[in-house]
C-alpha cells in the first residue's frame, strides 16, 4: 500500500533524511522510532504529502504522491506533531470544515461526526473553541480530523502527546481496533507504547534506517526494545 524508495530530504544543506526505503502493508501497526532530530517528523510530512522529497519516490496505492498529491491524500489521515491552528473554531466547526474540504455531503458529515465522536468520546468538547482546550483534548480533536474520513492509511506523529493515562489507554484501544484493515504508522518516544501496540518496527538515526523488522525478531536479537533503541541509535 505504501512504497518508499530512496527518499532523501535536506534543509539548509543538511541532510535530514538520507536515502531511505521501506514498504508498509495493510493490517499492521508500524512503530517509527528514532532519537530527536533523526528525521521522523520530516519523513511523516513527506509520506503525507505535506512536503516533497528532494529525491526518491513515495507511492501509495501505486500512485506517486508528488504527481498525484491531492488524489493520494484522500487515502491518508495525518496527525502532525504539536498540531495548531483554527483556534477560533469550535471542535464541531473544525471537524465540519475538515469534512467539507473533502467534499462530504451534509449526510456524510453527520455520519462522520457521529462515528468519530463515538470512537474517541468528543461529545463533551464539541462546542468548545480549540484555543480553550487543554493539551490533551486538543490532541484528541486533531486525532479526530485525521480519522474522520476513515482513511485506509494513518500517519500519527506523537499521537499520545499531552494525554493522561486513561486517555492513552483509550487511544491504544482505538488504534488497535482500527488497525485490522488499515496501515498505521506511529512515532512516539514512549517505547512501552510501541511494545504494546506495534507488530513491526522501523528505526531511524541520523536520517538513515538502522532497523526494519518485526518487533518480536528485534527483541529476540537484542533483548528488549529499549536495548535495541540504545544500541542502534547511539552513534
Amino acid at each position: 500500500m505504501v512504497k518508499v524508495e530512496g527518499v532523501s530530504k535536506k534543509y539548509h544543506n543538511k541532510t535530514v533524511v538520507d536515502d531511505i526505503s521501506f514498504n508498509l502493508t495493510k493490517g499492521s501497526i508500524i512503530g517509527f522510532l528514532g532519537p530527536n532530530g533523526a528525521g521522523k517528523t520530516t519523513t511523516m510530512k513527506m509520506l503525507s504529502g505535506n512536503i516533497q522529497p528532494d529525491s526518491g519516490s513515495i507511492e501509495i496505492f501505486n500512485k506517486n504522491i508528488i504527481k498525484n498529491r491531492l488524489d493520494v491524500q484522500k487515502f491518508i489521515g495525518y496527525l502532525p506533531e504539536a498540531p495548531g491552528g483554527f483556534h477560533k473554531l469550535t471542535v464541531k466547526e473544525f471537524l465540519i470544515f475538515c469534512c467539507q474540504s473533502r467534499t462530504f455531503s451534509n449526510k456524510q458529515i453527520k455520519q462522520a461526526l457521529d462515528s468519530v465522536c463515538s470512537l474517541i468520546d468528543l461529545e463533551p468538547i464539541l462546542d468548545q473553541r480549540l484555543e480553550l482546550l487543554s493539551k490533551g483534548w486538543k490532541q484528541r480533536a486533531w486525532l479526530a480530523q485525521a480519522i474522520i474520513h476513515d482513511p485506509p492509511i494513518l500517519f500519527l506523529d506523537e499521537p499520545s502527546d499531552g494525554l493522561d493515562l486513561n486517555q492513552k489507554d483509550q487511544l491504544r484501544k482505538v488504534i488497535q481496533q482500527m488497525s485490522k484493515d488499515k496501515v498505521i504508522m506511529i512515532t512516539t518516544h514512549i517505547l512501552d507504547e510501541i511494545e504494546e501496540m506495534c507488530e513491526h518496527i522501523i528505526m531511524i538515526a541520523n536520517g538513515k534506517i538502522v532497523a526494519d523488522e518485526e518487533l518480536n525478531v528485534l527483541i529476540k536479537k537484542m533483548g528488549s526494545i529499549h536495548q535495541a533503541f540504545r544500541k542502534l541509535t547511539n552513534s
